[in-house]
């Protein structure tokens, strides 16, 4: 049997493509147009630098809806995204957060997609979250990291992800750690610079401490995101009315097994894909 800890680069399911079709225009016609059209713009654009495959522009186009302008604005907004940001993110690989990744359990992914076949990925950044040991521009690099490996499964590409925020435990020091920068790095990425379909984000645990972070957040969030966060305390029935009990762990009142794996039993699935993760870092503005 297959380790639960991989990721899923085969094609579309059947249900995925129906999908495709009906939420992203994704039909022969406009695919073949939306490749030929993206390619021709990155061909007359020498200032950014991308492969242009087919696969490979499927990537920005999937989430565009199949927009070559679109999708080629987004590709724009990545490569200036990672220039403002390259102190960070220059040649990233997972090593370099290997022991964030396999010590300390803040960043995770279910082993099981949710109902509506969606990747969830699960943020604890309540009391498992030691910030003298995994700093906030840490969290975001694993953060960075988890999206590269994200954007090579076709099944994410079409049914997005679903993130879950865990704040049990949450106290004045992380609240430190999740800072105006943090924030407006974290939240620039996830709104202008992320080819992937962010369906919903769900807050949960949290205590009435979370006010100030969220105060600290709401002045950088778009109307488009706003939409699509909910607030749920300890309530996991509210959970549940976006995300099915069959599909969740016991953690959150599910009637999946508990969570008994960390980020240490994902970190060989994104390393594996380190050629990948390479080729991503040599892609964005042209160097002078």
């Amino acid at each position: 049997m297959a380790s639960p800890f991989t990721m899923d680069t085969s094609g579309l399911t059947d249900e995925a493509k129906a999908i495709a079709v009906k939420e992203l225009r994704e039909t022969p016609e406009n695919v073949k147009k939306g490749i030929e059209e993206l390619r021709e713009l990155l061909k007359n654009d020498n200032t950014i630098h991308y492969r242009d495959d087919d696969e490979f522009l499927m990537i920005f186009l999937r989430p565009c809806k199949f927009y070559a302008q679109s999708a080629y604005e987004l590709m724009k907004r990545i490569a200036n995204f990672k220039e403002t940001h390259k102190a960070l993110l220059e040649n990233l690989l997972p090593e370099d957060e290997k022991n964030a990744f396999v010590n300390h359990n803040v960043v995770n992914v279910l082993t099981n997609r949710d109902h509506l076949g969606r990747r969830v990925l699960l943020v604890n950044v309540g009391s498992s979250w030691d910030t003298s040991k995994v700093t906030s521009d840490q969290l975001f690099r694993i953060f960075y990291l988890i999206h590269e490996a994200a954007i090579l499964e076709p099944e994410t590409q079409v049914r997005g992800c679903v993130v879950i925020m865990d704040f049990d435990g949450l106290s004045m020091k992380q609240v430190m750690a999740m800072s105006p920068a943090f924030s407006m790095k974290l939240l620039s990425f996830i709104q202008d610079a992320m080819p992937l379909r962010l369906k919903e984000v769900h807050m949960v645990k949290q205590p009435f401490i979370f006010n100030m972070v969220w105060n600290i957040f709401k002045p950088f969030i778009k109307e488009k995101l706003k939409k699509r966060i909910f607030f749920h305390g300890s309530k996991m029935s509210s959970l549940h009315k976006y995300m099915q009990p069959s599909h969740l762990p016991k953690n959150y009142d599910g009637q999946m097994p508990a969570i008994n794996y960390t980020g240490a039993d994902w970190y060989p699935a994104i390393d594996s894909h380190i050629e990948h993760i390479k080729n991503m870092n040599s892609y964005g503005l042209v160097k002078k």
